[in-house]
């Protein structure tokens, strides 16, 4: 079965920084980990608000204080069973209605892993991550994910300092599909090989039939 992943992400620009790192840190953070089938979950801070045009027209680069959280899952249908529902949604803590009550949810993905289809987050490995979630046309829609997964993807997971490459298709979300790379170095995806990957006549024949296009880069958080 394929790996399933959480997406997370919030604009905490409103909530009080040490709270929302205490809270994130010592309860909501070990309270996912506790229930069978979350594998890991890594906490990201975003950094920068550049992007490339010749990859994402009209993309949106979320402002103000960004946190992304990302949990790897054995499969999506752990955030249905009921150790999961137990801390979740109408039993969620106090102290996690407090915060998320003020913070502002950016995207909430619930996917299943189309490619590779199995690979798991380089764990302390990575110094960045980058975050491209989109809808797409539904003529189109076929054509993109031969595209993504023929040619995309694995154009960039070949890019150097590219650690791990995945895309995931999920609800929950404005978006319905999202890619997650994982760098060595927060310029990697300046590149030129990125650059290069990125601006094949495949991908251009593909770019207006995107929707929604949402893109997040963000570097490790580390609890100070």
């Amino acid at each position: 079965m394929a790996k399933g992943i959480l997406i997370a992400a919030v604009d905490y620009s409103t909530v009080t920084e040490d709270e929302f790192h205490d809270w994130y840190d010592t309860e909501h953070i070990p309270q996912r980990l506790a229930v069978p089938g979350f594998i890991n979950a890594v906490r990201w801070l975003g950094a920068g608000d550049t992007r490339f045009s010749s990859l994402l027209p009209a993309a949106v680069t979320p402002s103000g204080r960004v946190s992304l959280a990302l949990y790897d899952l054995d499969n999506v249908a752990v955030l249905h069973s009921p150790p999961y529902r137990a801390v979740a949604g109408d039993n969620d803590t106090p102290w996690t209605k407090r915060v998320t009550g003020r913070a502002k949810m950016i995207i909430r993905l619930e996917g299943e892993q189309l490619w590779p289809g199995d690979a798991l987050a380089p764990v302390g490995e990575a110094a960045a991550v980058l975050l491209v979630a989109m809808n797409v046309a539904p003529e189109a829609e076929a054509e993109f994910n031969e595209w993504y997964n023929s040619e995309h993807l694995p154009g960039f997971a070949a890019v150097p300092g590219v650690l791990c490459a995945r895309r995931y298709r999920g609800a929950g979300a404005t978006q319905r599909y999202a890619a997650i790379y994982h760098l060595a170095d927060p310029e990697v995806h300046r590149s030129a090989a990125w650059r290069t990957a990125g601006g094949t006549p495949w991908t251009e024949r593909m770019r207006p039939h995107f929707r929604d296009v949402l893109r997040i880069e963000a570097r490790r958080y580390q609890r100070a």
